[in-house]
């Protein structure tokens, strides 16, 4: 059976890195879903800041009926087409990425463990924990270095948005995870890796114990 790991942490806590250090580790082939390819095409203008911007750090700034699909087709077995975001111009493109299901599925975004559905879905839950200087360091050296924003955007969508949402809504995702990930990284994904390898021979052990009974 496929295994789900979700992992959640505010923008900037090394999710990405962490379920590469995953794969590394693992004696599977991972497949990994980004969250963020899921950004609406068209953000809710009800959660724009005062100065008339997006708020991408809102939890309703996700097409989650899309992403609770893929997930569970991923699950299923079943290959999807995720979507391509282009971050530079904050929109959705009109191409996709084929990804198949694999022994076990990674989801990683700010909001993974957000959703009841999704929670269900997933075999093991992590947060990553990081102080919010070093958060902030690492969103700003990607925003302005991969994504071709200004240094003043950055710090501007920090206070207006990031900020706030992480204590309102990413950070009480917590009380949801089974692992509390901090600055170890190199260690927790050498454990983890070993549990969801344990969980993987178990079912094969399983699947082939019920093929003999069969027999």
């Amino acid at each position: 059976m496929t295994k789900l790991i979700a992992i959640a942490g505010g923008s900037g806590s090394g999710k990405t890195t962490f379920a590469k250090k995953l794969i590394n580790k693992a004696n599977e082939q991972i497949t990994i879903l980004h969250m963020d390819s899921y950004y609406l095409p068209d953000q809710p203008q009800k959660h724009f800041t005062s100065s008339g911007k997006p708020n991408f750090d809102h939890p309703e700034a996700f097409d989650w009926d899309l992403v609770r699909e893929h997930i569970k087709s991923l699950k299923q077995g079943m290959p999807i087409h995720a979507p391509i975001y282009d971050f530079k111009t904050s929109s959705r493109t009109d191409s996709s990425e084929t990804l198949s299901p694999s022994p076990v599925i990674i989801f990683e975004g700010i909001f993974s463990l957000f959703d009841e559905e999704i929670r269900k879905l997933a075999d093991v839950k992590v947060f990553l924990h990081v102080d919010s200087d070093i958060r902030f360091t690492r969103r700003l050296n990607r925003d302005v270095g991969e994504r071709g924003r200004s240094l003043d955007s950055v710090i501007n969508q920090y206070y207006d948005t990031v900020r706030p949402m992480y204590q309102k809504f990413l950070e009480p995702q917590k009380q949801h995870a089974d692992f509390i990930v901090g600055e170890e990284t190199d260690v927790a994904a050498s454990i983890l890796s070993a549990k969801v390898n344990q969980y993987l021979t178990l079912d094969s052990g399983e699947r082939f114990n019920s093929l003999q009974m069969q027999h």
